[in-house]
This record gives C-alpha cells, structure tokens and sequence, in this order.
C-alpha cells in the first residue's frame, strides 16, 4: 500500500500563487507516477498533471501548463504543484494520485490521497 498526503492548500487573492505538496510513503517502488487532479463543486474531476519518477517527463491538462508546475524530490518521496496566478475558477479540492503509467485518466491511478482545499477569491 501506498500513502498520500497532501498539503499547502488555503485561501489566497487572485492573482497569487499556491504550492501544493504530496508526501507518498508505503510501497512507494510500486509506483512509477504521481499527479494532480482537482475537483470543484458541482463539476467533474479533473486533470491538472502528472510526473514520473524516473526522468521527470510530465503531462499537463489543457490550460494548466502555462499557469501550473509539476515537480517531484525523489529524495523525500514528495511531489509538488505550482501554482501560479490563480483565478477564482481554480477554487477546488486538488488531490494527489499516484499510480504506474503517465495519464490524465483518473482510472489508470492506483492510491489517491484525502485532497486539500484550495479557495481563490476575487
């Protein structure tokens, strides 16, 4: 088993930034990816991005690359999101998934973490 934690969630203005952290822990070698998903009242989930392990090769949702960054510290077992001039319509609970193959689907991930709420305001 796999165990995810996600942290730096909160309230920040528009226009500011936020980092998310995902801290895996467990029978982390049976992973290969980790990423970001997000969901917002009402809505759908949805992909924000995904990072493998090994070579750090990513995969953004549309909209996300030019505002989002996705990173990992193999050393501490932890990814991280970037986020970036933020808008209300980013308003959502982000969570951390980490599964074996590189994919927007949330389907192909394996172990998902509680979520952490972020809340941009006008």
């Amino acid at each position: 088993q796999v165990q995810l934690v996600e942290s730096g969630g909160g309230l920040v203005q528009a226009g500011g930034s936020l980092r998310l952290s995902c801290a895996a822990s467990g029978r982390t070698i049976s992973i290969s990816t980790m990423g970001w998903f997000r969901q917002a009242p009402g809505k759908e989930r949805e992909f924000v991005a995904t990072i493998t392990w090994r070579g750090g090769t990513t995969l953004y949702g549309d909209f996300m690359k030019d505002r989002f960054t996705i990173s990992r510290d193999n050393t501490k077992n932890t990814v991280y999101l970037q986020m970036n001039s933020l808008k209300p319509e980013d308003t959502a609970v982000y969570c951390c998934a980490a599964g074996r193959f590189l994919s927007p689907r949330p389907s192909q991930y394996d172990y998902w973490g509680q979520g952490t709420q972020v809340n941009v305001s006008s």
